[in-house]
This record gives structure tokens, sequence and C-alpha cells, in this order.
């Protein structure tokens, strides 16, 4: 019975299609980790993914945010319309749904009970236990969806170890499997048992709300019954409200049928979105596909539309499925019409009971109908042009739904496309550079020493019976430590080990700054100005991390710059104490014209983004989470005179700088 390898696995129909609403709103990482982490078959399918031989032997992924971080979020949400496609495929009786139900409750009661009883007991990885906590009885989930009885007894005999299996399989390690193994073993079992076992076997006891748990709380942790229920009573009312915001009923009968429809004709709408980008001819440049797919608008609509392109200020009708168009260019500035209106806005516009501009009533003559709705093509930030579709005024819902799905739909496949070749020159380039001068630097620094010795060789050899002689032998002493210590260092970093350590900050930037001062100020109009602070600026952080900020930040400040020039400041203090912490601040400057507005309003969030056509605006969310799991604090201040980042990480401890 292969159960590790057969992961196809139910998900209440309200969960999945929470999951596709966030990937069609492009939903920000903290979102799209929510709802992944309230469901063990979507924990199951990105972990698996994660962990899978596609990302080549790397350390197992341990948390569902790690796990969000190797896929990204194109690759994620290619998995949940998958999901979604096979979840409309499963053929569950009732009272199979009501089990689906009450094990989707236990299971996300569980992980959250775990990682409460990992952070009150400080054990360190408190999302790996909580994503332990989702796949103990994954057994129960596998038999649900089983219709023979035998084999279905078989998987829920065999849960621990089913679970046992699927960890090991991921390269979780020997403690995860051991906790997954032994989470069935009796309290007084488990006393001196490693501290994730005990974590995971008192959580699935709490889990059921039975006396025996709150008992097995105290053999095992010494928590008092107080503590213990007030834990219980907190986690069945996140329970509840995670429930409640779904619309999944916990008490009432259980009724899978109006979502299950609804799920439906969402991946039917999704589905024939694609198909109808699919029919046009992707392989020219953005215009040409955008003036192309005004055709599949209209199959999969049935409504008449037209395409116009925004250039040099204009709007030009480009194509259309109402016969031969005329040579139609007007101004993008709004003058009144729906078709200026939703460019200016970025909003779909509808004619409705609005008296129509000479614009509209020109268009509807096209388009030969007696109302019209305009939708504008968003790309990143862009408006590369607009839609405008003829309809009879009672357009309904569900087409507008489904014109909205096609254009979201090609607006990812034209960001694709366009960031594509982009990103693999310019991260190539930096990283290869990157690369190049650090060991550029290292031999360098190397050959330093071993001079320095030579020449004290020599010397010594006419200076044996000076009196200075000890403490020139001692000169050679530390530069040859020096040598020894930097070959330790290049030893090091080919073992690609990133894992948390305290670096200078400092000695990150300067070995940097060159590099990106030859890579993006190589234009004589471009300024790079870096002061480092003299205190020490030892932070949390290991130097890939810090790598990853800055070029994010500095290539986004060189790229807000106008074409006449401009600089960036790169600046460090410290200390700087805050919220009684010690932090090291860092502060990137540009003299850009400032974040617009509407980007401003969601800074962090992916796919709002300064920059033009063909970005993805992945950085700064990226940037955003890698502070947020540093603990650190990213604010931004920006106006007409340009933007700042600052940036508080926190400051390594006394006890570890000496240990370094």
């Amino acid at each position: 019975m292969n159960t590790v390898s057969d992961l196809q696995l139910p998900s209440l129909p309200e969960v999945t299609l929470r999951a596709l609403d966030v990937c069609n709103r492009d939903g920000n990482y903290r979102e799209i980790s929510e709802i992944v982490a309230s469901d063990t078959a979507l924990v199951v399918r990105i972990l698996a993914l994660a962990n899978s031989a596609l990302y080549g032997p790397t350390p197992g992924i341990r948390s569902i945010d790690q796990a969000l971080m190797r896929l990204g979020t194109r690759r994620f949400k290619t998995l949940v319309l998958t999901a979604a496609l096979r979840q409309i495929l499963f053929e569950l009786g009732d009272g199979a749904w009501h089990q689906l139900r009450d094990y989707w409750r236990h299971a996300l009661t569980a992980a959250l009970t775990a990682r409460a009883l990992a952070t009150l007991t400080r054990y360190p990885e408190a999302d790996e236990a909580f994503m332990l906590g989702m796949l103990h009885n994954i057994g129960e989930l596998i038999a649900i969806r089983t219709p023979d009885t035998e084999a279905r007894q078989q998987y829920m005999d065999r849960q621990s170890d089913i679970a046992a299996e699927l960890v090991t399989s991921w390269g979780l390690g020997t403690l995860a499997a051991d906790a997954m193994r032994y989470q069935q073993a009796l309290p007084s079992e488990l006393r001196d048992a490693g501290h994730l076992v005990k974590v995971i076997a008192l959580s699935t006891r709490l889990a059921l709300s039975d006396s025996a748990g709150i008992a097995a709380a105290g053999t095992m942790f010494g928590l008092s019954e107080e503590l213990t229920r007030e834990i219980n009573r907190r986690i069945s009312h996140d329970v509840s409200a995670m429930a409640d915001s779904l619309g999944i009923p916990l008490i009432n009968t259980y009724d899978p049928e109006p979502a299950s429809k609804q799920l439906r004709q969402t991946v039917l709408r999704h589905a024939i979105a694609q198909q109808a980008i699919g029919f046009a001819d992707l392989t020219g440049k953005s215009g040409a596909i955008l003036a192309e797919t005004v055709n599949s608008l209209t199959l999969i609509t049935g409504l008449p539309a037209l395409y116009f392109g925004y250039d040099d200020d204009s709007l030009e009708l480009l194509s259309g499925t109402t016969g031969p168009h005329p040579d139609l260019v007007v101004s993008a500035q709004p003058g009144g019409s729906v078709l200026t209106e939703a460019f200016a806005s970025r909003m779909p516009v509808s004619l409705g009971e609005k008296t129509p501009a000479i614009l509209d009533r020109q268009l509807l003559s096209l388009l030969r109908t007696h109302s019209l709705t305009a939708i504008p093509m968003i790309t990143g930030d862009q408006c590369p042009g607009v839609f405008v579709l003829g309809t009879d005024g009672n357009t309904l819902d569900t087409t507008m739904d489904l014109t909205g799905l096609f254009i979201h739909q090609l607006s990812a496949v034209l960001q694709e496309k366009t960031t594509a070749c982009e990103a693999e020159t310019a991260n190539a380039g930096i990283n290869h550079d990157i690369a190049i001068e650090k060991l550029r630097e290292q031999v360098h620094e190397i050959s330093n020493p071993l001079t320095i010795v030579r020449q004290y060789l020599h010397q010594l050899r006419n200076r044996l019976d000076d009196p200075d002689a000890r403490e020139d032998l001692d000169v050679v002493r530390e530069e040859l430590d020096r040598a020894g210590n930097l070959l330790l260092q290049i030893s090091n970093n080919n073992t690609g080990d990133t894992g948390e350590e305290a670096s200078d900050l400092n000695a990150e930037l300067r070995s940097l700054a060159r590099v990106l001062e030859h890579s993006l100020f190589s234009d004589s109009n471009l300024r790079f100005n870096v002061l480092m602070c003299s205190a020490p600026t030892r932070v949390i952080a290991g130097p890939p991390v810090i790598r990853q900020i800055l070029i994010n930040l500095i290539r986004n400040a060189v790229e807000s710059l106008p074409d006449a020039g401009g600089e960036v400041s790169l600046k460090t203090s410290a200390p700087v104490w805050q919220g009684r912490r010690n932090w090291v601040e860092m502060e990137i400057t540009d003299t850009g014209s400032g974040i617009p507005e509407a980007v401003r309003d969601a800074l962090f969030t992916p796919g709002k983004t300064t920059k033009g056509e063909g970005h993805s605006g992945l950085g700064l969310s990226i940037v955003k989470q890698l502070v947020d799991d540093m603990e650190g604090i990213i604010a931004c201040r920006t106006g007409q005179e340009g933007t700042t980042f600052r940036i508080l990480l926190p400051a390594a401890s006394q006890e570890t700088t000496k240990s370094d």
C-alpha cells in the first residue's frame, strides 16, 4: 500500500474557493500562507512540491512560509488551480463530507495547539510544530476518500506510521518522523522523550478536548489545569473564527453542495479563460498580443469587443471584432467618456444610465450595441491599453466575472513573458559580479598577509640576533593566522551554508557596494554614496539575506531615478534603541520623483511596483518577508524629493559577538 506518493487528497470546497480568490486578487504572502495553513491537503501539496527533486538536494522545508518562498506565487497559483480541478472530481458521500469537516476542525485545532505549546515551552521551531500538527492524522484524510471499507480501516490503523513515512520522504529528519510515530504513546512513556515528540503528542490529545489531555499537560510539561484549559479556549475561538470567515458551519449539519457548485463554476471560468488565451499567438510583443486577444475575449463572452492601445499619451484603436475599424486616436486624458475614465481610474467603467459622451457614441456605433463597458488592462502598475465590450445594458455578472478573469490571466502571461528575460539577465549579471568580486577580494586579502610573511622572513635572515626579533616573529604568526582564517572563510562559503548567523553589516556593504557601483552606477550621471557609521554593526542575519535585501532596494532606487540622473545613498547607524531593543539602522535614499499614491497604499504587495511594464513587483514583498523573518522593521517615507527605506535589523548580542 503506497501511501506516501499518493497525495491526491480532498479539501473542503470553501477552502479551495478562498485559495482561488486569494490568487485572483494577487494576495500577498501572508494571505496565501494563512489559507494554506488552514487545510491539510493544501499543506501536503505545497510541501511535497517544495521538497521535491525539482529544487535539488536541499535541506527539507520545515514550514509553510519557507515552502511559499521557495515556490513563488506563480507556481503556487498553478498548484491551487490544479488542486481545484481535482477537487471537483472527488465524489464523497454525505457521511464522508461530514467526516471531512470534522477532520478539518481537528487538524487545525491540533496544529494551532502545537504552535502554542511550542512557543510556551520554548521549542525553537514553532512553525515546524504547527506543520506536523496539521499532518499528524493524515491517514484519516486518506481513509475519508477511500471507498473500500477494509482499505479505509487499514489507513486509520496506520495513521502514525503514514505520517512518519511522509515527513521522512520530505527529508525533515528523524526527530520530525519520531514526533509522528510516537504521537499516541502514553504520557508516562513520554516524560523524557524529545521536546518535539512531547509537543505533538500533547497537542493531539488537547485537540480532542478531553480530561486525559489536561492531565497529560501536567505530566509532560508541568502545565497547570487552568493554563491548559485557557489554551484550549483560545484555540477553539481561533478555529471558530477561521471557520466563520470561510463559511464553514462547525455545529450545524454540513451541506457541501452550495460551495461545491460555486467551485465548479469558478474552475470552469478559469478553464475557459485559460483556453481562450491559448487560442491567441503569444509569441510577439505585448502590444501585438493584446490586439490579437480581443478575438478571444469575444469568443468567451459572445460580445463584440474593441482594443485601444496606449502610446505617447494617446489611446489608439488597434483591433476589434466588428469588422474593419477606422484609424481612431484619442487623448488618454479624462474627457468624460467611459474609455478615458477607465484608463485613468484603472478600474472597469460601464456606461449604464449615464449620458454618453461623443466618444461613447462613436464606440457604440462601431460596436452596434446599446451600451458598453471599458476594462483597463493592468500589468504591474502600467496600463498598456483598454478593452471595450459592447453590451445590452443587462450583461450578466458571470460574464463580467469571466471577462475580469480573462484579463487577469492575460496580464499574468504578459508579465511572465516580459520579466523572464529581464530577471534572468539582471540577476545573473549581478550575482555573477558579486561572486567574482567576492572571490577577488578574498584572494587579494590572502595575498596581502602572505606578502608580509615573505618580507619578514627575508628580513629575519639577517636579524635573528636583533632585540626586535621576537616582536617580528609575533607579526609573522599573526599574519599566518589571518591567512588561515581567510582560507577557512572561503571553505565555509563553498559549503553553501546560509543558516542564521551574526554578520557585520558594514563589511557586507563594503563588499557589495563596489559591485553595485560598477553594475548599476556605470553611467556618469548616476552617483552612489555610502556612509557607514564607525560603531559596530553586527546584526542577526546571514550575508545572503543582507545581500538580497540590498540588491532589491538599491536596484529599485536606481530604476526610480529620472533620465537626467540622480543619486542613491546608503547609510548605516548604530546603536539605535527602540522598543527596549538594540538595533542597527540601514537607510537607502534616492532622489527620484517618489512613489505614486496608488502604489504606496499597497507598497509591499506582489504586483504593486513603481517600475515599468514587465515588473512583477515581488521585490519589495520579498524584502518585507525577509525583514519580518528576522523580526526586523521596515518603513518608507516618500515625496517629490525622493524615497527613503529605513530598515532596523536586530543587533547581535554582546555574547554572540564575543563567541564569533
